[in-house]
């Protein structure tokens, strides 16, 4: 099976990268077929999108499917919270995976993936581990080396997104190990550290949860979601999209939540004024996760440049709300413009179907969506018709 496996990957590899957009014919992923229009997950009937887009199922069999990295030839590794990480391969080249590969298993929540030189670099509760040049060795994925092993072991938000940015850093969280708490550091904060682990510094603290950050393809500079808190009510406080252009900005917690809500019991002394605000409230308990910058070419020019975010949606609000895929608009580099419904449909009245995660490219410019209820991966295309 191995053997027949890397063959199917080494073809895969050979095969150019953009999506064939004519007939698709019965494919295999795990032994259960999917026939991309004639047997589509009639779930996705109930998604809206605007006119023009459409969205199909990309890989169906991704237990609990979250953080996504695709490489330069076009796999795409899935983080989970369940101690699986998966690579994901459309290996003849129809926009549509056929293979699912444990990468590796029993590890402790491994939400957490990113790409650099070949290297797949996986996020642990408290370690950063590295597997090799991975794509040449799919079928036998080797022994990681851990590149960083001094992050908290606290469960609750301790699971983790991570990407390099533009200066070749590796940018990791670490979550309030609470609800609300003030344990200073290295607690509620965005860290960064070399590609072997050395020169672990602050970047951004007064942040609750961040499980999805990119930046600006033009201006590189970064932009954040951050998860608020708790039992202040159904409507306080809005959760966020944050805008750090330079390091050591505060963006308020546990102190102010939502740029101006003063918590009741760390808030007290405290000026808002002396903390970064939001770019944008997304609103009460949305749970905004992955964020993207969209940068292909296959969305109308209106879209380039602009901020895709992943509602994971409400876990305990009164009314749900979320479920969803926004877009916030940017006149230029920094400016928000307007916050709108870009897909939406996963909750039908009260009751969720999925949870939209984290979001990447595919090399032809669409866009793909992570669930981690349903575990699979969706694939939004424009098709101007």
């Amino acid at each position: 099976m191995r053997s027949v496996l890397a063959i199917l990957i080494g073809a895969f590899l050979s095969l150019s990268i953009a999506c064939d957009s004519g007939p698709k014919d019965i494919i295999d992923m795990d032994d259960d077929p999917v026939e991309r229009d004639n047997n589509r997950d009639k779930d996705l009937d109930k998604i809206t999108l605007p006119p023009g887009f459409r969205i199909d199922l990309y890989a169906n069999n991704v237990p609990n499917a979250r953080s996504l990295a695709r490489s330069e030839n076009g796999v795409v590794f899935v983080g989970t919270r369940v101690g699986t990480v998966y690579a994901v391969v459309d290996s003849n080249d129809d926009c549509v995976a056929d293979t699912t590969i444990v990468i590796d298993e029993d590890l402790r929540r491994p939400n957490g993936v990113a790409i650099r030189n070949g290297d797949l670099y996986v996020a642990e509760n408290s370690r950063i581990l590295r597997y090799d040049q991975i794509e040449i060795s799919l079928s036998q994925p080797p022994t990681p080396v851990v590149v960083y092993d001094g992050l908290p072991t606290d469960a609750l938000h301790g699971w983790k997104f991570i990407a390099f940015g533009p200066d070749d850093k590796l940018y990791v969280p670490i979550g309030a190990p609470c609800n609300i708490c003030d344990k200073g550091q290295p607690y509620a904060a965005l860290w960064r550290m070399n590609t072997d682990g050395s020169n672990f510094e602050l970047y951004a603290s007064g942040i609750r949860n961040t499980v999805g950050f990119g930046w600006h393809p033009v201006t590189e500079e970064l932009w954040f979601t951050d998860n608020q808190r708790d039992y202040l009510g159904d409507d306080v406080p809005s959760d966020e999209l944050n805008y750090a252009p330079v390091p050591g900005l505060h963006f308020g917690y546990p102190y102010f939540h939502a740029g101006d809500v003063p918590d009741p019991v760390f808030g007290q002394g405290r000026n808002a004024s002396d903390y970064r605000a939001p770019a944008v409230r997304l609103g009460p308990h949305v749970a905004p996760l992955g964020l993207e910058f969209y940068d292909g070419d296959m969305f109308p020019a209106e879209y380039r440049h602009q901020i895709f975010i992943a509602e994971h949606g409400s876990w305990n609000r009164s009314q749900k709300i979320g479920y969803r895929i926004t877009l916030v608009r940017l006149n230029g580099s920094s400016e928000v413009i307007s916050y709108e419904t870009f897909a939406d449909g996963w909750l039908q009245g009260q009751s969720n179907w999925g949870r939209p995660v984290d979001l990447e490219h595919l090399p032809d410019g669409s866009l793909l969506v992570s669930d981690d209820q349903k575990g699979v991966i969706y694939r939004i295309s424009y098709t101007g018709s």
